[in-house]
């Protein structure tokens, strides 16, 4: 069956079929903002779409993420007879695989020279500063940092950062902040989501540590963002001194 029809409930997975075929985009999230001025019907969160707006737009293929969806919420949209394409992406290598099963099995695209300059950009990284160690927060009230096996770890794992609580038991641990000030940590790491640390927010709680305020779309989202992650990190970063 040739897709025509494409719901995304993955505001990432919306970027990259919308770099390369934004016609096919007939539903996003509220939180699909990249690109700017897309056409497609909003039809809710990614933790709670509307699961009768998506099936009332008859698509052909539904985007979704293990850990940005909800078990329940795919459910529905399969027992109302839709075709549900689940990825997971926990490292980069996983993530680039998953883009190529998306845009070429999934939606019958070509392959984007945008994926290919990303594969290459982050095979060919300059020489890694020394290693730094570094708690990383992605939310705040409670503290919540990048704990086991997530994608924003390995990317940072490739510019010389040593996430702290890569060896929790959990992928997103609440930390104690004291905790988080009390370890053998040499900077901070500050996305601007999915919580939106600032200058003015969050460097703050952290008043013995370097911090860098980084892009939260470069450090998380798998899609065309990739091809210039690695140069908009490693600034950041070494901005962090």
């Amino acid at each position: 069956m040739t897709v025509q029809r494409v719901v995304s409930l993955v505001p990432s997975l919306t970027e990259a079929v919308a770099a390369c075929a934004p016609e096919l985009l007939v539903g996003v999230t509220d939180w699909c903002s990249h690109p700017a001025g897309l056409a497609a019907a909003r039809i809710g969160g990614t933790k709670n779409p509307d699961a009768r707006r998506i099936t009332a737009l008859a698509p052909d293929l539904v985007l979704a993420n293990e850990e940005e969806n909800r078990p329940q919420d795919l459910a529905a949209l399969r027992a109302a007879g839709l075709d549900v394409l689940v990825t997971e992406v926990r490292t980069l290598d996983q993530g680039l695989r998953e883009l190529d099963r998306v845009l070429v099995a999934g939606c019958g695209l070509a392959r984007p020279d945008w994926l290919d300059a990303a594969e290459a950009a982050w095979r060919d990284l300059p020489a890694r500063p020394a290693p730094r160690s570094a708690v990383v927060p992605v939310w705040r009230r409670p503290w919540m940092v990048l704990g086991r096996d997530t994608f924003a770890g390995d990317l940072l794992a490739r510019l010389g950062v040593r996430n702290l609580y890569a060896g929790h038991a959990e992928r997103y641990p609440r930390i104690a902040l004291d905790a988080l000030n009390a370890g053998p940590a040499d900077l901070v790491v500050l996305p601007d989501e999915p919580y939106r640390f600032t200058t003015e927010d969050g460097p703050e709680a952290f008043p013995g540590l370097p911090a860098a305020l980084v892009s939260g779309r470069h450090l998380t989202w798998y899609g065309p963002s990739l091809a210039e992650a690695p140069a908009v990190l490693a600034a950041a970063l070494a901005a962090a001194r």
